[in-house]
Formats: C-alpha cells, sequence, structure tokens
C-alpha cells in the first residue's frame, strides 16, 4: 500500500472533515494515508518524512493560519533553517478561504510560501476553495484530481513507465478535469478571478454560474420562474443519474442513562482558554425604536476576575442555541422525554472509521438538553455528508430522492442555492422532510461544536477600571427554507434577551418573592490572537476606519490615549469624518458623504502623507463582504495617484504596510 502523510490545520472543522474524506477514500485508490492534525508534531517529521505530503489549511480572523497551526508556522519560519531544509518533500496543498476578505485564502497561502522557501516542491497544484460560494466547487476536483498526481508521483520516484499508470488512473478520475495537464492542476475559486474585475458584479455572476448546468451557455435562469425549491427539484437535475458519495462510516455509540438531578453551568462547555462568568452592570440602547437595526451597549463588571485587555483586544462571548429550537429538535427527534438523561459516547467497535475518536466538545455524562443547548452548533449549515448520511434514514422515496440529489455532483447548485444559500440548519431540513428520522448518534457524528462569537473591546481600562465594554447590532434575517419566518442571531438573540431586565430594570422584580431579581451574568474567554492594538509610539498619527458597530474597538484606543469624552475638542482625535450610507441628503451641496471609502477618497492626501512620510497607521473595523474591500481598493487607488506609483507598486505597497503592523483590520462577515 502506497503511504503518504496527511496534514489538517483547522478552525472550525472544515478542514478536518476534507482531510477526513481524503483518508477514506485513499484505501480504494490503492493508497494508505497517515493522518494528523498539524498541531501533533510528535507524530510526524518533515525534515525525515520521505512520502509525499497533503495538506488541507483554513484560513481565520482576517488571513491568518489557525489556531492549530501556530505552532507549525511558528517552527518553519525560523530564520536559521537553510533553503535546502525540506527540498527533499513533495507535497500537494488545499487552502480553504472566504474571498469576502481581503486575504483569501491567506492560511494556505502563508504555508504554501514558506514551504517553498525550504526547498520542497509541488507533486499537485495548490487548490484554493471559496466558502463565499462553496468550498465543494473546488474541493471535489481538487480530490478527484489528487489520486492521478499521487500516482504519477509514486511511479516516476519508481523509474516506471509514468506515462502509462497516470494515464491509467485517469480513466477513472472525474470527467471534469483532466488532473494530468499541469495547467488544470492549478485550480482556482470562480470567484477568486472575479474578484479582478467589478467586485460588485462578483455575487451576481456567482449565482449565475452556479445555475448554469454543467456550464452549458444559455439565456439566465430566473429564480422567479423556477419551481425548485428546498424539496423539489426540475429537470434535467431531477431525470438525471447522480454521482452520489459513499455514505460516512457510523462510529459512535450513544448511550443515554437517567440520572440524578445534576445542576449544568455553562463551565461544562469544553475551551482550550480559561472562562470568565462575569457580571452585566449595564446595558444601553443605542438606536431609536425605528431605526433599522437595534444596537446595544453592553457593560460588563470584571473587577472580580483575572481577565484583563487592552483596547483593540477582542473576547469571546460563550452563547448557547435558541431553546425554542432546541425544544423542536428535541420533538423532532421523539426525544422530548429523554432530554435530561446523561449522554455517555463510545467508539463502536466494529467502526470502519480510520482514526475515530470522541468529539471533544461533547462533554461524557452531561445532559442531552445541556448538549443540544451548549455544545453542538444545531444552527450549523449541513455539509454534503450529513445530507449522505440522512439519505438513509428517509423512507419517502421523493424525499430520499432529493436528498440524494443535494448532497450529488449534479446537484452542487441546488445545494448551493437551497441549503447554502439560505442558511438551512438541520432542524429545517427535518421539517422539510417528515419522514427523515435520523438517530442521535448521527447528529454528534456530524454537527459541529457550538463555536463562541467574537466581539470587539469598545473600552479602555485605565477609562473604566475593572469594566469591559462591547457593542453588537442584534442580527435580525428572514429564513425562506420552509416556511417565511424572522430569526435573530444565535448569540446576539440571546444577548438581547439576557440584559433586557437591565434595559429595563422594572423586569428584574420578582414576583414570587417581591424583590430583585440576580444580576444576570454571561460568559466569556480571552481571544487567543491578538493583533489590533494601538502602535507603542504614542505619537505615531493613525487612521481609524470603522462603519456602524466597526468604531466599538477605537473608542477604547482615545480613551486609552488620553481617558476623556470629548476627543475632539482637546485634540486627541484631530480630524472626524462622519458617513450617512442610510440617510445620507441627496442633490445638497453641503450633504456628507455617503461612504467610508467617500471620505478616505476626499483626504487622499493626507491620509497618504500620514501613511507613506509620517509612518502612521491605519484601522479597519467592520464589514468585511463590501466595506473592508472598498477600502482596501480605495488605499491602492491613492497610494497609486499619489505615490506616482503603477497599481501594482501600490498593492506591493500596501502589502508592506500590512507586514510592519501598519495596515490592520479587525473585519467579520
Amino acid at each position: 500500500m502506497r503511504r503518504f502523510l496527511l496534514l489538517y490545520a483547522t478552525q472550525k472543522g472544515q478542514a478536518k472533515a476534507i482531510a477526513e474524506e481524503i483518508c477514506e477514500k485513499a484505501f480504494a485508490h490503492g493508497f494508505s494515508a497517515d493522518l494528523h492534525c498539524i498541531s501533533e508534531s510528535d507524530k510526524y517529521d518533515l525534515k525525515t518524512e520521505t512520502a509525499p505530503l497533503v495538506v488541507v489549511v483554513s484560513t481565520t480572523g482576517t488571513g491568518d493560519p489557525p489556531d492549530t497551526a501556530r505552532k507549525f508556522v511558528k517552527a518553519i519560519q525560523d530564520k536559521a533553517l537553510p533553503g535546502d531544509f525540506l527540498a527533499h518533500l513533495r507535497y500537494g496543498l488545499l487552502g480553504l478561504g472566504d474571498s469576502e476578505y481581503t486575504y483569501f485564502c491567506n492560511g494556505g497561502k502563508i504555508i504554501d510560501r514558506r514551504l517553498q522557501e525550504l526547498g520542497a516542491r509541488h507533486f499537485y497544484d495548490t487548490g484554493h476553495a471559496d466558502d463565499c460560494v462553496g468550498l465543494e466547487l473546488v474541493v471535489e476536483p481538487w480530490v478527484d484530481g489528487l489520486w492521478a498526481a499521487l500516482t504519477k508521483h509514486f511511479t516516476s520516484s519508481r523509474g516506471k513507465a509514468e506515462r502509462i499508470g497516470a494515464l491509467r488512473v485517469a480513466l477513472d478520475a472525474s470527467q471534469r478535469m483532466d488532473p494530468l495537464k499541469p495547467e488544470l492542476l492549478h485550480i482556482e475559486s470562480q470567484v477568486e478571478l472575479l474578484r479582478l474585475g467589478d467586485p460588485r458584479r462578483r455575487d451576481s455572476e456567482a449565482r449565475g454560474q452556479n445555475a448554469v448546468d454543467g456550464g452549458r451557455s444559455g439565456a439566465p435562469v430566473v429564480e422567479s420562474e423556477s419551481k425548485s425549491s428546498l424539496t423539489r427539484s426540475e429537470p434535467p437535475l431531477s431525470q438525471a443519474a447522480l454521482s452520489i458519495p459513499a455514505a460516512p462510516p457510523e462510529y459512535l455509540h450513544v448511550r443515554l442513562q437517567e440520572c440524578p438531578g445534576q445542576e449544568e453551568s455553562q463551565a461544562s462547555v469544553t475551551s482550550v482558554d480559561p472562562i470568565f462568568q462575569v457580571p452585566i452592570s449595564k446595558a444601553v440602547q443605542l438606536t431609536t425604536n425605528d431605526a433599522i437595526k437595534s444596537t446595544l451597549l453592553v457593560e460588563l463588571d470584571i473587577s472580580k476576575t483575572d481577565f484583563s485587555y487592552q483596547p483593540g483586544d477582542a473576547f469571546n462571548v460563550i452563547c448557547p442555541n435558541s431553546d425554542s429550537e432546541v425544544q423542536n429538535l428535541l420533538q423532532r427527534l421523539q426525544l422530548t422525554d429523554r432530554r435530561e438523561h446523561c449522554v455517555h459516547l463510545k467508539i463502536k467497535e466494529d467502526t470502519k472509521k480510520k482514526g475515530a475518536a470522541l468529539p471533544p466538545h461533547v462533554p461524557d455524562g452531561r445532559s442531552l438538553q445541556f448538549i443540544l443547548t451548549w455544545c453542538l452548533e444545531i444552527r450549523a449549515v449541513p455539509k454534503k455528508a450529513l445530507l449522505r448520511a440522512l439519505v438513509d434514514h428517509t423512507s419517502n422515496g421523493r424525499e430520499k430522492r432529493r436528498l440524494q440529489e443535494l448532497c450529488s455532483r449534479e446537484g452542487a447548485a441546488d445545494y448551493n442555492r437551497f441549503v447554502r444559500g439560505e442558511r438551512a440548519g438541520l432542524l429545517d431540513l427535518l421539517l422539510a422532510f417528515p419522514s427523515c428520522r435520523p438517530p442521535l448518534r448521527l447528529l454528534l457524528e456530524h454537527l459541529p461544536k457550538l463555536q463562541p462569537r467574537p466581539y470587539s473591546c469598545a473600552s479602555s481600562n485605565l477609562s473604566h477600571p475593572g469594566k469591559l465594554r462591547f457593542i453588537f447590532n442584534i442580527v435580525e434575517f428572514l429564513s425562506h427554507t420552509t416556511k417565511e419566518v424572522l430569526r435573530k442571531g444565535v448569540c446576539t438573540g440571546w444577548l438581547a434577551a439576557v440584559v433586557a431586565p437591565v434595559l429595563r430594570p422594572d423586569m428584574r422584580v420578582s414576583r414570587a418573592e417581591g424583590g430583585k431579581a440576580p444580576t444576570p451574568e454571561i460568559s466569556i474567554s480571552p481571544r487567543t490572537t491578538n493583533f489590533f492594538h494601538l502602535p507603542s509610539d504614542s505619537s505615531a498619527p493613525i487612521i481609524m476606519v470603522g462603519p456602524g458597530t466597526g468604531i466599538a474597538p477605537f473608542i477604547g484606543f482615545l480613551q486609552h490615549r488620553e481617558e476623556l469624552r470629548r476627543f475632539h475638542q482637546r485634540g486627541v482625535l484631530t480630524h472626524l469624518k462622519v458617513s450617512f450610507s442610510r440617510d445620507a441628503p441627496v442633490g445638497e451641496e453641503d450633504a456628507p458623504v455617503k461612504y467610508v471609502q467617500d471620505n478616505i477618497r476626499l483626504h487622499s492626501e493626507q491620509v497618504a502623507r500620514l501613511l507613506l512620510h509620517e509612518r502612521g497607521c491605519i484601522y479597519v473595523c467592520g464589514d468585511a463582504k463590501n466595506m473592508a474591500k472598498d477600502v482596501n481598493d480605495t488605499l491602492v487607488e491613492i497610494i497609486s495617484k499619489q505615490a506616482g506609483v503603477e497599481k501594482l507598486e501600490a498593492l506591493k505597497m500596501l502589502a508592506t504596510l500590512k507586514e510592519e503592523k501598519r495596515y490592520l483590520q479587525d473585519i467579520w462577515s
């Protein structure tokens, strides 16, 4: 059996899931995958590795490798390593990212670039998969082509007739690409290419491409005329022969046991960082009742904890799933009467899953209700592996066929439109397909960890000692999966309910006792990677770009520098430029500009002087989807014009600012 080393660097589990899929498929193609998390440095050694290496790497933050890769990246970036340190190594890398962020797939690109600098060479070209339109658009053909590339590597290294051997394997590979052609081995996400054009056309073009079946040209698909839905397809898909993936192997044995009543706290949630339970000392609604968005400022009392922070830091809020959604899920699984039972897990003795391990985010002996509430991301968009697993627990033939379509290669457009595009969760699917009755085991095997939500600190501990403030919008959106339902964000909706008694003190009166109810508390943890800090030189000029709640960290910046409220009058803030994107007056000569990038462009000479001649810093905080890209493009335009250089040179100058930590982003989608 031909062995290769398979490493994954994951933040939320996607890279791990893809690596496990590669591992499962390897055996059928005549290979043996030695699978490890990239953080498990005691289980592999690239310096002495003779087998080919396959790496799957996600991206976190604004372009960083995931936390699990931090130690690995630090090791390979050692400047003392010679340029031929990994000259013996041959590898292929699959990067995961989201093109809504400026530094697309940068986690994988950092590792890829450094491996090349140390002498390693590709046996298979890098793939960049884009979560903005669907990772599978790149992941599936990249994995399909991997087997031919591995075969070519092994036959070439043994000196055999590589062309005959590679062509034989190519017959079984995907017809969508010829994995032996170098120009096709280098797979890039289509959206990555669209980024070079007009960014405003990107979303519409991507949707149009996804709607075209098999690359056929023709009239654009008009969604309003389509009869397709989550539960129903149309020809040609409804009549097509389907390429359905193999069912993921079962690997968990679940036992529900009655257990004595026990108090379960959020402290049971698994976390690599320390968790602090802190009271809410203040809450203020910053917007009017008729505003488009509701924005709240919340103050936490951290005076009795060891929690510390500095302006620009972010922290995690540990939040639960919606109680009503948890109860609906229990009811749909017919487990309502067992919700207080303790859950015990073990690996099935006859499992075919290689390297099967208990999910670390599911604590043993906790109640089923606790696990569904605090441990599993029940709103996560189901991966195709979960859809495929649901097929085998669906009795109705029409429903089974539709689930098969949604997890098939031929149904990729429908999956992107009705599952990913509508943000359908597991509960949505179970309501849409009533004959689907999955066991609890399946949920525990496939649902990812409920992730804590990050928020920027909006205060300075110098100005507010013992306090921590943050600002957030209450997220609301319409779900159209089965019926139109208004939903709130998992964390912001919960936070709004928690702080309601503080916003309205009359709600804190306990009806039973006639006194005040306890002060509400939440659990928080520090963020391990914090980079969005003020320069050490307090005299260095800074530019702060923060639309909406993106202003939060800059409040802390200003408080920290001068500890005062009237920043502008006292000279700490020398220029305040406000943009009104929602209610800007139209046609008025002195009307304020609409977007932050317009204000930056309006003051292009000052911006260029601060950044290029006075070693100033620029901080951008807020929306990644549009604002951050538009600001980045505007900075390139300004540098090009003010420095008198071509666009490519301006891009390099901006990249230098980022490397020098003078162009910093704290953005989210």
